[in-house]
Order: C-alpha cells, then structure tokens, then sequence
C-alpha cells in the first residue's frame, strides 16, 4: 500500500491575520483617535488622558460620583482614576468629599473652575469629533449607529 503524504494544513496561527481581526483594528483605532484628541487638550488645557476622562463623566454626571463609580464609566484602572482626580484636586478643577459614615468612600464633583474648563473644551472636543467622523463622509451617521449597537450588545 503506498501513501500520499498529506499535505501541510495551515495551522489557526499560519492563517490568522492580526491586521484584519475586528478586536484589533477597534483597539487600534480607538487608540489613534484618544491619541490625537489627547494631543489636542494636553496642548491646550495642560492635562492627561485621565484627567479627561475624569472631568467628563462629573460632567456628564451631573453631580458628584464616588472613584469607584468614575472608575466603572471610564474603563481604567481604580489607581489611575485616583491619581487623576488627586490632580484635578490640586489644580483646583474638583473637589473630593468623604462620606461622614464610611470615611473609606471618596465623592467627586467638579468645582466652579472645573466646570468652566469643561465649558471650554467641550467645543474642542465636538471640533475634533467633527473632524474625525469626516473621514467617513456620508456613513458617518451609520457608523454611529453601529458603534452605538455595539456598545449596547457588548456591555
């Protein structure tokens, strides 16, 4: 009996193409888009991509949110979320209140001068947006509607 060897079957690895995984390009791309708004406010505004984020969501709050609440919206990690509101603290852009019976709970709020930063970036932020949905021309409302359904399945 004489055999045929088989012939090499690529492995999952040989055929995986990072380039065109959606997780990847997703990070990546989010990644780019953080970056060049970052550049933008760290120029302007003197502060870091946390301290964005941190501003923001009090912001968008409403109201006053505990480090573990911010920490829950901004998808970073607790230490980070601490470190940027200690900084906000000393540049007088939030203030932080214990709660009077468990002192371990921090809430967060942002001051007169925090809210007035957000006031000026907000129009940079809704520039730069611009800007990048732009790229997109005429699908940029799809795109955020499918961006959207993503965010609602995926949570």
């Amino acid at each position: 009996m004489h055999f045929q060897p088989m012939s090499k079957r690529p492995t999952d690895t040989e055929t995986f193409d990072l380039g065109a995984f959606l997780p990847y390009q997703l990070a990546v791309l989010s990644e780019r888009v953080s970056r060049g708004f970052s550049a933008i406010y760290g120029a302007r505004f003197g502060i870091n991509r946390a301290e964005w984020r941190v501003l923001a969501h009090l912001a968008s709050a409403r109201g006053p949110l505990s480090v573990r609440e911010v920490h829950a919206r901004v998808s970073m990690d607790k230490s980070k979320v601490s470190r940027a509101a200690t900084r906000l603290e000393e540049l007088g852009l939030i203030e932080k209140r214990r709660n009077d019976r468990d002192r371990r709970l921090v809430a967060l709020s942002l001051t007169e001068a925090g809210a007035g930063l957000v006031a000026e970036m907000t129009p940079v932020a809704n520039a730069y947006e611009t800007k990048v949905l732009s790229h997109l021309g005429e699908d940029a409302e799809t795109f955020r509607k499918l961006v959207n359904r993503l965010l609602e399945e995926l949570e």
